[in-house]
């Protein structure tokens, strides 16, 4: 099993501040999982924006352009 980068506490937090009364452990797992496929999407694409840019330093500027196609709101 892969270790995670985020803790899955905030994940219960999360789900508790969008109105959740009870949290599985379940639910807080698999929102962590699935966060952690988004940021890891958009961190790749930040990091080919700033080498395409001849930059080695990713920038705010690259992350917010990268997160752009996950943005519904």
């Amino acid at each position: 099993m892969k270790s995670s980068e985020l803790g899955l506490s905030a994940m219960y937090r999360i789900l508790k501040k969008a109105g959740a009364e009870r949290v599985s452990d379940e639910s807080a797992d698999e929102l962590r999982r699935i966060i952690e496929e988004i940021a890891d999407s958009i961190a790749k694409s930040a990091v080919d924006m700033a080498s395409h840019a001849s930059r080695k330093t990713v920038k705010g500027e690259d992350v917010k352009l990268a997160s752009k196609p996950f943005n519904k709101f």
